[in-house]
């Protein structure tokens, strides 16, 4: 019965976070509003993605700082509040003149979606992973494999929605359902008994590999020279992956591929999330990083080769391995955080790796622009920076491990 409930808990889970993954459809709003709104540029509708991760950095630190004095069902329900205002105000944002409604914009989709899908992401991981102490890899790659379609799968619902509705009708649409499915999913999941946590850890002791030293506060773990060497180790791997992945359907058509290809990086991306969780459930995190490191170098190689010799398949499955690490990534962030600084403060620690998020998205994307610029458009240069980045990565990890011998080996489960 404990079994059945903790899957039906880490389905509804990813039910939500695919719907809070809706964010990362931003190239789709993006798209309809350049048509309506014609005098701003694109730097001016980058910044609204921008604004919307910074955002999302800070909602998932607000709900860690607070998961220990509320349920995460409240946090829950206040992400579905902030999402709710944030989508029905743009679905009035055509009443403004354009000047205000980019700054509108920018605070509606910006700072309250973008806070609100980092309450609700962080408050989701946190509960629904306290079930799964044994299998914790698994569970956060189900959740993020959720996240991570939640672009693909509902921008492309967006996309009918706008055709039948109009860009400004789908976002009332949106923040119905975005209200209901957050407000019943807060109802129905709960968080673990303590003694159903501790028989969960006991078997853990048992059974798994797991690398839980001790439960870490917040200022503990960013002490730790192994959480930095983890924290850039990850950088570096969203880096290398956002060198090629916003742009991969443009990537394939120019070495005659076709555009879908784009979409099945994105599947790669989901399908990394489960893949690399259950690796680390399995392997522990060494041989999981380094599997990681070495097929992103693999990808790079691959994606090297079939530009110099104008390869289609080598690009196509360079791109597909690329997606694979890149969704890896977060997965491992979740494990690992939960692994080596304990499941006591899981919330906020993990809310404080995320922030990594940022500077990837600035280095990957800057980095791509300017070697594309210099290169005239041959992205050599650019698939031989993915095994650069996949080097520095190798070293991090070489040195994360070195370092995180001196964590304390004292349990601690309460």
């Amino acid at each position: 019965m404990k079994d059945n409930k903790k899957y039906l808990y880490l389905l509804i889970g990813a039910v939500m976070m695919l719907f809070l993954g809706l964010l990362y459809a931003w190239s789709i709003f993006a798209i309809h509003f350049k048509q309506i709104y014609t005098t701003w540029s694109e730097s001016d509708l980058s910044m609204t993605f921008t604004t919307s991760m910074i955002f999302f950095c800070i909602g998932g630190f607000l709900s860690g700082n607070v998961s220990k004095k509320l349920k995460p069902n409240y946090i829950i329900s206040t992400a579905a509040i902030f999402l709710f205002i944030g989508f029905f105000a743009l679905s009035r944002l055509n009443v403004a003149t354009p000047e205000k409604s980019l700054r509108l914009l920018y605070l509606f989709y910006g700072v309250l979606c973008g806070t609100g899908v980092g309450l609700g992401y962080n408050a989701i991981m946190s509960s629904v992973n306290k079930w799964f102490f044994d299998r914790v890899g698994f569970s956060s790659g189900i959740l993020l494999m959720g996240f991570g379609l939640g672009g693909m799968i509902l921008g492309t619902v967006v996309d009918v929605l706008v055709t039948n509705f109009g860009l400004f009708n789908t976002f009332f649409i949106l923040a119905i359902a975005i209200l209901i499915v957050l407000i019943l999913g807060a109802l129905i999941i709960k968080i673990p008994q303590e003694t159903e946590q501790v028989k969960s850890i006991e078997a853990e002791d048992e059974t798994s590999q797991s690398n839980i030293k001790r439960n870490y506060t917040a200022k503990e773990m960013i002490r730790t020279p192994s959480f930095w060497f983890f924290f850039f180790w990850n950088i570096a791997v969203s880096s290398a992956g956002l060198l090629v992945i916003n742009s991969a359907a443009t990537i394939a058509v120019t070495f005659g591929a076709p555009a879908v290809l784009g979409l099945l990086v994105s599947v790669f991306n989901g399908l990394g999330r489960v893949s690399f969780g259950s690796l680390f459930d399995k392997f522990g995190e060494d041989k999981t990083m380094v599997i990681n490191n070495v097929v992103l170098m693999l990808a790079g190689i691959s994606l090297c080769l079939g530009a110099v010799y104008k390869n289609v398949i080598l690009i196509f499955v360079g791109l597909l391995l690329v997606g694979l690490c890149y969704g890896g990534s977060p997965s491992l962030a979740s494990s690992v955080i939960h692994s080596f600084y304990g499941p006591k403060n899981y919330s906020l620690n993990l809310s404080i790796t995320n922030f990594l998020l940022i500077p990837s998205a600035i280095i990957g994307p800057m980095t791509s622009n300017i070697l594309l610029q210099r290169s005239n458009g041959d992205y050599t240069s650019t698939f031989a920076m993915i095994i650069a980045f996949s080097a520095i990565a190798l070293v991090l990890k070489v040195l994360m491990q070195r370092s995180s011998k001196n964590l304390s080996l004292t349990k601690i489960y309460s």
